[in-house]
């Protein structure tokens, strides 16, 4: 007796699967000359008997897989998978954090970026700090999109304290997302170039990634997830300890921040600066400080932290 099951492809274009013409569809088709295979925008119908239903299931699975974690398919991929009898990664770089949109291999650019993905595997908490540039929210961000890729978190949450020149969210047009969205454009300019911009809204609105201004943390417990609180040498030392302590089972929590742009008020201390100098010799914690060696921007922006930096150490 023939069965009916229907697969509907979901956060990439449909294109990126079934190929120009369904010249990749045809490929799996022949693997499974025993069924009827039609495709009809993002649906799949496949009709034939159960066991057979299962085997193009499984391998449906591995292909989506290889197109979400690598953000390409090609027919060759295809043949190898099919081929295989589980998902291959042949030709995967172990230096690769993400395979970005349109081929971006997003790697490790620096000895202190090196530093960090492995205090990052050791450690469910890293502290970064670093001048602009440095890549230290990239870097953070890449690792977040590889543990939610790898299965390892059910989800990202980003989020920043709304300190900038001191500005208030408040005086902002706009619902809270309009409001905070300004504050953290660095943080979607990195997820647009790692994930496909159809799976980025489709995760933003199911909140599998959550961007939410620090305040809003208060009260709560994060469970199983990646969390990256950036900019946090805005932090006053009670908004670090409230977000430390939202720390929950299977966390995994990466707090990046200049030392540099503090933009507190005088009479407030940074409770990034406490927690990099009162956390430093807890195992479990790890503690990362880039430097000029790290910026990757123009090779005029090195030289200009260092310029002011000299300039700072002059006038004291």
């Amino acid at each position: 007796m023939s069965l009916e099951k229907e697969f509907i492809i979901q956060g990439f274009d449909p294109v990126a699967f079934l190929g120009v013409n369904n010249a990749k569809l045809n490929l799996i088709k022949k693997q499974f000359p025993t069924l009827k295979i039609i495709s009809r925008g993002e649906r799949i119908k496949v009709i034939g008997e159960k066991q057979e239903i299962s085997s193009f299931e499984e391998k449906y699975d591995e292909l989506v897989m290889h197109l979400e974690r690598f953000n390409s398919l090609s027919e060759s991929d295809i043949a190898n998978i099919l081929d295989a009898g589980s998902e291959n990664n042949e030709g995967h770089d172990p230096s690769v954090l993400v395979y970005g949109n349109k081929g971006l291999r997003i790697i490790p650019r620096t000895a202190g970026h090196k530093t960090l993905v492995k205090a990052s595997e050791k450690n469910d908490l890293v502290l970064v700090s670093g001048p602009a540039g440095t890549g230290k929210t990239y870097t953070a961000v890449a690792l977040a999109v590889r543990a939610l890729k790898n299965r390892e978190v059910r989800r990202i949450v980003l989020t920043r304290p709304a300190v900038e020149a001191g500005e208030s969210l408040g005086f902002l047009p706009g619902d809270m997302r309009d409001k905070l969205d300004p504050y953290m454009q660095p943080i979607y300019d990195a997820l647009y170039d790692m994930l496909p911009p159809k799976k980025l809204l489709e995760y933003l609105e199911a909140r599998t990634i959550e961007i939410a201004p620090l305040a809003y943390m208060r009260g709560r417990t994060l469970d199983h997830a990646f969390v990256i609180l950036d900019e946090a040498q805005n932090t006053t030392e009670n908004q670090m300890k409230m977000f430390l302590t939202r720390m929950g089972m299977s966390a995994r929590f990466m707090i990046t921040g200049d030392l540099t742009q503090v933009d507190l008020p005088h009479n407030k201390r940074s409770g990034f600066i406490m927690a990099m100098k009162k956390l430093k010799d807890i195992e479990g914690i790890g503690i990362v400080e880039l430097s000029t060696k790290d910026v990757i921007r123009h090779r005029l922006v090195k030289k200009i932290i260092n310029a002011l930096e000299e300039y700072g150490d002059s006038s004291r």
